[in-house]
């Protein structure tokens, strides 16, 4: 059974987070959020939490997750927080940012499983998702995109606590909005479960293409395959290619860096060694061969960019994302020839964005 912590005592982890402390002090709009600054709001909304009988009938697990995601829903308010020209308070991205800071938190200090530290990174994220799916462009897709990433009964419950947690005019109107959310969820039959697909290239067309319908099933013509690695340094990439690809030819990034001599830091030199992978890549893709694309790609730009080279040749991209234990992840770099400095992997991980279903026609973790 995992815990943030081993009480709910909102005393008790004022003074054992600072993340809490920093969010004393922190305005919100009036008109919004009337009962004070962040850490008021926090309080609040973990206390709404508790009283919520959804959340008492939950599984022990359950409860947990959502409460460490009230705890950290608004942590990067402090961040993002700033008066407009209009002298409104806004804390534009907050929830995204706060993505970031919740995996790194949990990965660093609180060690919950993969499933459990993404679950509630990912509440953090879509926490605002109940009120304003119906303003998104298309509601449809940005429900059925979340449902792929998050628990979306969970997230009803958390939106619910977030409101009740609040001092505004507006409540009952924001209550109504979850209730929506929920019902629209069932509608979609992705209540508590992530929406279901013809098949993973129907998955993948549909979110690539505007007007796309889930339903759509693509022809596939499944004669050779990219596998695509993402990790951070040290987390045994090398390995895997060992264990499972091992007479798959490779293009590799850090081969490619030591053998022209390029420095890691090096935007320029990094920028180069990138064209010759993909000019080794494109002749993989020409000759319709199998290969492993070994490389960090701990952004979802970088991926895309890659995932989008390999389509056009016909492969199908199998997304494989690696992670291992803090712990082991220090030990296991610094024990490489050629380790990553303890700062710049530090970096990485705080701006680490692990893969999502929606990315690629087939995706995969691998977690020890």
């Amino acid at each position: 059974m995992w815990k943030i912590s081993s009480s709910k005592d909102w005393e008790f982890l004022f003074e054992r987070f600072s993340y809490l402390q920093d969010m004393e002090g922190v305005p919100q709009d009036p008109i919004f959020h009337a009962e004070g600054d962040v850490a008021v709001h926090t309080r609040m909304v973990v206390e709404a939490l508790l009283q919520l009988p959804a959340y008492q009938q939950l599984p022990e697990q359950e409860q947990e997750i959502l409460f460490a995601a009230a705890l950290l829903h608004d942590v990067e308010k402090r961040s993002t927080t700033h008066v407009d020209g209009e002298g409104r308070i806004r804390s534009p991205g907050h929830a995204k940012r706060g993505m970031y800071t919740t995996r790194r938190l949990l990965y660093e200090e609180h060690a919950p499983s993969f499933a459990i530290k993404e679950m509630v990174a990912r509440l953090v994220r879509y926490h605002g998702l109940p009120l304003w799916v119906f303003d998104k462009p298309d509601p449809r897709k940005a429900l059925l995109q979340a449902s792929l990433e998050v628990d979306t009964r969970l997230l009803g419950i958390l939106a619910r606590a977030d409101v009740l947690g609040r001092i505004c005019a507006d409540q009952d109107e924001l209550l109504y909005r979850i209730d929506l959310f929920e019902a629209y969820c069932q509608e979609q039959q992705c209540y508590g479960q992530a929406a279901a697909f013809g098949s993973d290239a129907g998955r993948y067309h549909y979110f690539q293409q505007p007007d796309a319908s889930p339903d759509y099933v693509p022809y596939e013509e499944k004669c050779f395959e990219v596998v695509l690695l993402s990790a951070l340094p040290g987390s045994g990439k090398d390995r895997l290619v060992r264990q499972d690809y091992k007479d798959w030819p490779m293009v590799s990034i850090d081969d490619l860096r030591r053998k022209h001599g390029a420095s890691p830091t090096n935007k320029k030199q990094n920028g180069r060694m990138v064209q010759l992978a993909k000019e080794q890549a494109r002749v993989f893709l020409r000759a319709r061969r199998s290969f492993v694309w070994n490389a960090t790609n701990t952004s979802r730009s970088m991926r895309k960019q890659l995932i989008d080279l390999f389509q056009s040749y016909g492969a199908l991209t199998h997304l494989v994302y690696v992670e291992v234990p803090y712990k082991q992840l220090l030990h296991q770099n610094a024990n490489r020839p050629h380790p990553v400095p303890r700062k710049a992997l530090q970096r990485m991980i705080a701006r680490l964005e692990v893969p999502v279903l929606w990315e690629a026609p087939r995706v995969s973790h691998r977690t020890y």
